[in-house]
């Protein structure tokens, strides 16, 4: 004779099995999504100021449209685009953008069980990881939550920036003579504002970004445009000579 709790093991299979239902805004745990929506706002600013930069410092349209949806990596993307701006050969552009771009693979290797099983799924979601998309799903503690966290996030993240880059480079040819607008400072002030959260924190990221701003300044007048950028690089090597910190003994522990 059959069971009567045989009705509900199929659903309670299901619901175990992750990555077996569609993602939904109520496995965000209360106020993630405004925080996701904030972080939005603040990457479409960006996203207008750099499409707007980009097509104002002389490149085509085409070029900081096709890069969002390719590249997609804010910080490697101005980079990019400043050095060749500024005169950089595109291989140094290049160069730079991936390097400054492999902290993702981190990421990924993080975040791989909540993309999906699906390899299609992996694959999207790889190219949607960012400091942001990261940031959200670590900051979860429940499967579901944290798949959720990513692609809301991640998704979203992707069409405002996207969004955002086509505006400013529209809004960039209509600028005419930029140069009364001191765009030539957004470049550097972005960047500075980007990273200003890890100097803070972080004593060997102040060493190594001293000592590579010294080289770059250093080496400017000597090298092509681009070069001491990539040359700064050097400065990481500051940040692996730091004082160690002395070893705090636990009360009432062997010393």
């Amino acid at each position: 004779m059959r069971s009567s709790n045989r009705t509900n093991d199929p659903p309670n299979r299901t619901a175990r099995a992750p990555g077996t239902s569609l993602v939904r805004l109520s496995d965000l745990p209360p106020g993630v999504l405004r925080d996701i929506a904030l972080v939005w706002l603040a990457d479409a600013v960006v996203g207008v100021s750099f499409g707007a930069i980009a097509v104002a410092g002389g490149l085509p349209l085409w070029v900081p449209v096709l890069m969002s949806l390719l590249v997609y990596a804010g910080s490697a993307q101005f980079s990019a685009v400043g050095l060749l701006t500024a005169g950089g050969g595109p291989v140094a552009a290049a160069v730079t953008g991936l390097l400054l771009n492999s902290r993702t693979a981190a990421f990924s290797l993080a975040l791989a069980d909540d993309l999906g099983r699906s390899w299609a799924a992996r694959l999207i979601g790889a190219h949607l990881i960012t400091d942001e998309t990261a940031a959200f799903v670590l900051a979860q503690d429940e499967g579901r939550a944290r798949k959720a966290a990513f692609w809301i996030s991640g998704i979203g993240l992707f069409l405002a920036w996207n969004v955002s880059v086509l505006t400013g480079a529209l809004a960039g040819t209509a600028l005419g003579d930029t140069d009364k607008f001191g765009l030539d400072a957004a470049f550097p002030a972005i960047l500075l504002a980007l990273v200003l959260p890890a100097l803070r924190a972080d004593s060997a990221a102040r060493r190594a970004s001293a000592a590579g701003a010294v080289i770059a300044v250093a080496a400017a007048p000597l090298l092509p445009a681009g070069v001491p950028v990539l040359l700064a690089l050097l400065g990481l090597l500051a940040a692996r000579r730091g004082p160690r910190r002395p070893r705090t003994t636990a009360p009432g522990s062997a010393s």
